[in-house]
């Protein structure tokens, strides 16, 4: 709890810079606002302000392009109410309207210096840390703003956020709603409960019971919505075996296959760090473990008592195997000029001093021909499968759009008509379970229209163009092949009142004192988020008044989803005897505050709402 507390206490103006493209795109993101040429055309008037339809079509588009974005290939613009959406827009548009006619009538204001420090520190306009105006103009004209539209749009939004925050942070809590939220939070209970099972094998439902049930709720007993496709799949493996590549460029391929190998060399080395202040000195220390090394001293050894570097002193200096390229230039040409074993004179490099062994050379192992031969043919294959699959999927976007069917592509590119099972906007398998797929399926073009889809890219080495063969409409579906169903359903139905009616005899047994035969399942000191207990539980238990009569116990009772019932005994509550730490008292003051503001702030726009005249069209 106190974590959240934390993490929900944190203050709107980091929140604003950090994310403030997205907080523009998601509040409206509406591009017209500036468009005085479409005044005549409102959607809504607020306070005298209007709201053009223009405004309102882009927040429209804005929240469709912002569910594509976050659902990818699972978005089903289909699926969408476009009433919902307009109503939705509309109401974000008359809000935004409303707090900035409240944020102006306190005199809020925002200086053109302070937005200017604003674009400059956020991150979507910075390259390399720093802010870039090339990067500014592109992010502000992919969103569709001019500089004034942006910067303009930007000084209303930290508005907002001074009249946001101006209420939100004027929120306080006493010392004792600390003290009184710390009881509640804190506070545990013991519990017991005992199941009574939802029995479906005690309980029976008749066929004539089924049929009534089945009579009444006939809509709830309809076929969903299917359609049968057909289409014709393009796969960029198929077009391996048409091309060919000659004997002489493979040979050139592998030719310069091994040319890129190189030997490796296993280097050690004791370096003596230096900068331009102390390089003398450090050049004495690496000339005196020279002349140890001249002396007779294990070179390992030496490492060890001497090397700077904490990578590889304590390995004897081994620094392992490794190609050309990986070392500092001065230390590469003087290991790669050691004979194996031999150890180098001082190497000056950006890092310092070196002594430098050469432990082992490997020389690299050169594949055969043979060996590489499939793989070299397959890439030199895919430069030419590459542009026939991108000539053939054209090919294949103009033959299906020109033709009344499949037929006809499928011959041109010498493919095969297929078929997929029924499936309905939920999608089936295979390529119906691809979501492009199944938006096209059911798009008015197809569905209505009888035409062909489009090239849908199911991969990058596949696409499919499709037709809906059959269209399977909703229809009813016969008594007998949702008698099973109706009967198990009605049969849950009766087990679940059963179990109500058996519990609240249990409980009304309980309360005047009597004893039950069934076992509880004690809990003991359970806190608000406690492990091992269902949720709904849990919940109904901190719902329940404490016991107040003496020791005697509080019962109730909990309908679980499966439908049983779960009886409950609450017999005893406790709370926090010790006093909050400063700490805990703050945290529980920053997050009771925060909270209170919120609810000041959502309270004010309910004010703006009531006391506005507005008008939709």
């Amino acid at each position: 709890m106190l974590q959240n507390i934390r993490d929900n206490s944190q203050g709107w103006i980091a929140k604003t810079i950090i994310g403030i493209i997205v907080m523009l795109l998601a509040l409206t993101g509406f591009d017209a606002i500036f468009n005085a040429a479409s005044n005549s055309r409102n959607a809504a008037e607020v306070n005298g302000e209007e709201i053009s339809l223009d405004e309102l079509n882009q927040a429209m588009n804005m929240q469709r392009r912002q569910l594509a974005q976050q659902l990818g290939g699972n978005f089903d613009p289909s699926m969408l109410d476009d009433k919902l959406v307009r109503e939705s827009s509309l109401r974000a548009l008359i809000d935004r309207a409303l707090l900035l006619q409240g944020a102006r009538d306190a005199d809020f204001a925002f200086s053109e210096t302070a937005l200017d420090q604003l674009i400059l520190q956020t991150p979507e306009f910075a390259v390399d840390g720093a802010f870039n105006a090339a990067r500014f103009d592109q992010v502000i004209q992919q969103m569709g703003y001019t500089r004034l539209q942006f910067r303009e749009l930007l000084k209303q939004e930290m508005l907002i956020g001074q009249l946001r925050a101006g209420i939100s942070g004027s929120g306080f809590v006493t010392d004792d709603q600390i003290e009184a939220f710390a009881r509640l939070e804190q506070q545990t209970r013991d519990f017991a409960t005992i199941t009574v099972p939802a029995d479906t094998d005690a309980v029976e439902v008749s066929s004539d019971e089924a049929r009534e049930y089945y009579e009444q709720n006939t809509d709830r007993f309809r076929s969903p919505e299917q359609v049968i496709v057909e289409y014709v799949e393009l796969n960029k493996e198929s077009f391996f075996d048409q091309v060919e590549v000659s004997e002489e460029e493979v040979q050139d391929l592998y030719q310069q296959r091994i040319a890129n190998l190189a030997e490796q060399r296993r280097a050690a080395h004791i370096l003596i760090e230096t900068d331009e202040a102390g390089d003398a000195s450090a050049r004495e220390k690496i000339d005196e473990v020279a002349k140890r090394l001249a002396s007779g001293e294990d070179f390992s050894a030496l490492a060890k008592e001497v090397s700077e570097d904490p990578g590889s002193a304590s390995e004897g200096g081994d620094l392992g195997f490794a190609g050309p390229g990986v070392y500092d230039p001065a230390f590469e040409e003087a290991l790669y000029a050691l004979e194996e074993g031999q150890v180098s004179a001082p190497v000056r490099s950006d890092f310092g001093w070196h002594l430098i062994k050469l432990l082992d050379v490997q020389s690299p192992e050169i594949p055969t021909l043979e060996s590489l031969k499939p793989e070299l043919v397959r890439e030199l294959k895919a430069q030419q499968v590459e542009q026939r699959f991108v000539e053939a999927s054209k090919q294949l976007e103009d033959t299906a759009f020109e033709s009344a069917d499949l037929v006809l592509p499928a011959q041109e590119l010498g493919l095969s008509v297929q078929t997929t099972e029924p499936f309905g906007r939920e999608g089936g398998a295979d390529v119906a379970s691809n979501r492009q797929v199944i938006q096209a399926a059911f798009s008015d073009e197809v569905l209505i229209d009888g035409a062909n889809s489009g090239v849908i890219e199911l991969d990058p080495d596949t696409v499919v163009a499709v037709r809906v063969k059959e269209h399977l409409k909703p229809e009813v579906l016969p008594f007998d092949t949702v008698k099973d169903d109706i009967i198990a359903q009605l049969k849950g139905s009766k087990a679940a009142e059963q179990a109500i009616e058996t519990g609240e005899q249990l409980i009304a047994t309980l309360r005047d004192g009597g004893q039950v035969q069934q076992q509880w399942q004690p809990v003991e000191a359970a806190s608000r988020n406690q492990e091992g207990v269902e949720p709904a539980v849990l919940q109904q238990v901190f719902r329940m008044p404490k016991p107040v009569e003496g020791d005697k116990p509080s019962y109730s009772s909990v309908r679980m989803p499966d439908g049983d019932l779960v009886v409950v005994r609450l017999s005893g509550v406790s709370e926090p005897k010790a006093e909050l730490s400063q700490e805990d008292k703050q945290n529980y003051r920053r997050f009771l505050a925060s909270r209170s503001g919120q609810q000041d702030f959502a309270a004010y726009r309910q004010m703006l709402h009531a006391d506005a005249e507005i008008e939709t069209f």
